[in-house]
């Protein structure tokens, strides 16, 4: 912790924020694409869970929390069954958090 205590000081001047910043700010905001999940496809391997680099795949779910979700579609790429594929996010059914 203390590493990272440093590196906030370092960088607090530029993008570098408080411990539980992203926490706070919802970012799926200004998502493009929307990963759909289909649970009939899903071998619960837990690779979309593991790669999500936004925490936004809830393991055992598998929700998918869009309102941190950025639509970068690492989940999709790492699925080997198809159980998620990306849409544009002007057609998704649900309205943007």
């Amino acid at each position: 912790m203390e590493k990272y205590e440093d590196f906030v000081r370092f960088a607090n001047s530029t993008l570098t924020y408080d411990v539980g910043w992203s926490e706070d700010n919802a970012t799926g905001g200004w998502r493009l694409m929307r990963p759909v999940f289909d649970a009939e496809k899903c071998s619960d391997c837990a690779l979309c869970w593991l790669y999500c680099p936004d925490g936004a795949i809830e393991r055992h779910s598998w929700a998918i929390d869009y309102a941190y979700c950025k639509g970068c579609g690492i989940c999709a790429t790492e699925c080997g069954k198809g159980a998620i594929t990306m849409i544009r996010e002007a057609d998704a059914e649900e309205p943007k958090p």
